[in-house]
């Protein structure tokens, strides 16, 4: 396999890093397309009742700005989530903004997928010790945030 003789054809770390990412995203679609993660709500759904739950109900330019896409983007969203009962939209104070809160219905749909995330990857996981579970956990926050300040950071 290609994963396993990168590293043993003296490539340096950073081209090691390179070539992981791509296989990574790589393997992520394949589980997207080969599970059923996604069985109530799709990916981009997910992310937003998640983004939602860490941070409570918020506007659109809140919610763009956690997800790291445009408002537009999160306005289509919460309104294809809106459409299947997913979340709800109220006027804030200044009815200028609009206030998304996730729906019971939504918490529920979020929840279920997260629970099969999470029995997927420990499944993955199973022979690795928490050690390394705790590594990895700690290096990928690492690598989305230097991601995050490179491309999000104002």
């Amino acid at each position: 396999m290609i994963s396993e003789r990168i590293d043993s054809e003296g490539w340096k770390s950073i081209d090691v890093i390179e070539f992981q990412t791509a296989m990574l995203v790589r393997n992520l679609e394949l589980i997207r397309r080969r599970s059923d993660f996604y069985q109530e709500v799709d990916r981009a759904g997910y992310l937003l009742l998640r983004a939602l739950d860490v941070v409570g109900p918020s506007d659109i330019v809140t919610l763009a700005t956690e997800l790291g896409l445009d408002a537009s983007t999160v306005a289509r969203q919460v309104a294809a989530m809106a459409k299947v009962g997913f979340v709800t939209r109220t006027a804030a104070d200044d009815r200028r903004r609009t206030i998304v809160a996730p729906t019971a219905e939504g918490r529920d749909a979020m929840d279920a997928v997260c629970r099969r995330r999470r029995t997927g990857t420990a499944e993955m996981l199973a022979d690795w010790s928490e050690e390394d579970r705790r590594a990895i956990a700690g290096l990928f926050a690492r690598y989305n945030q230097a991601i995050t300040d490179r491309f999000l950071a104002p």
